[in-house]
């Protein structure tokens, strides 16, 4: 008679499951991104003289807007963490060296994190008025 091993029953780690939850994130950011990139596209394209009002004083006057600020800046968020987990997912899955994996790890986070903080930056301090307002809209934007 041959022994028989039973294989114990799967135990659950207790705690959060990040990687559902990041799973989750990215279908709901997937979705949120898609409207926000096209209304982008659709705003800046579509309305108005499309494509060749894109100046300086056209950005000027979108980001003077709290509601654009919002809209670019959510945009950005989310567009740098859907890719940073993405990336993150990538090199979970082909990166076999415990060290590397964990390094591009960190780099991805650090990127990421880096490059939202610097455009939300931009977005909240830019000021069309620093520099020579040379267009109309310019100086109508720049006397008040």
């Amino acid at each position: 008679m041959s022994a028989q091993t039973v294989a114990a029953p799967a135990r659950r780690r207790s705690g959060i499951n990040l990687e559902k939850w990041g799973w989750v994130f990215m279908r709901a950011s997937g979705v949120v991104l898609i409207v926000l990139i096209f209304g982008h596209l659709f705003v800046n394209l579509m309305v108005g003289e499309g494509i060749h009002a894109l100046d300086f004083a056209f950005i000027a006057g979108k980001f003077a807007t709290p509601f654009w600020q919002w809209w670019d800046v959510l945009m950005l968020w989310l567009a740098f963490i859907h890719g940073g987990n993405g990336m993150r997912t990538i090199v979970n899955d082909y990166v076999t060296n415990e060290k590397v994996r964990k390094a591009l790890v960190w780099a991805i986070g650090l990127a990421a994190g880096l490059l939202i903080i610097l455009g939300t930056l931009v977005v909240f301090t830019f000021d069309p008025c620093l520099g020579d307002p040379s267009t109309a809209e310019l100086v109508k934007l720049c006397a008040a």
